[in-house]
């Protein structure tokens, strides 16, 4: 088993125990099984899941830092949110909020902030399934 400990700039989200852990930084998707050699790397805005106590668990995080070794975990993210925790109308609101601003074309607006907020309400409703 691999021990995981998740931590955001508000503190311990979760510690856990998974037989795998499946991620995704710049290079694509990857698994993480126990006994790995160690590796350092960037998370991407995306889905990361885990076997907790026999069931997949699936989470939206907003990027981070994974570092593995001994079969430990330690995930620094900027968020996170489990599955069961997202509420479909806020992130389509949020959705749909970043969209108007990239549609502005205003100078005003901080269109890489305005991405990276697509980016990460997308990612949410992907984890939603929808």
């Amino acid at each position: 088993m691999i021990r995981c400990k998740i931590v955001t700039p508000f503190g311990k989200y979760k510690e856990m125990d998974t037989s795998i852990l499946n991620v995704r930084n710049s290079i694509g998707e990857m698994g993480i099984l126990p006994n790995r050699m160690p590796i350092v790397t960037m998370l991407e805005i995306s889905k990361m899941s885990t076997i907790e106590n026999g069931e997949r668990e699936e989470y939206a995080i907003g990027g981070g830092l994974l570092y593995f070794k001994e079969n430990e975990a330690m995930i620094l993210v900027d968020s996170i949110e489990n599955k069961k925790e997202i509420e479909k109308e806020r992130a389509s609101k949020a959705k749909q909020r970043a969209e108007k601003l990239l549609l502005k074309k205003d100078e005003g607006v901080d269109i890489k902030r305005a991405e990276l907020a697509l980016k990460r309400a997308m990612n949410r409703l992907d984890v939603l399934g929808g």
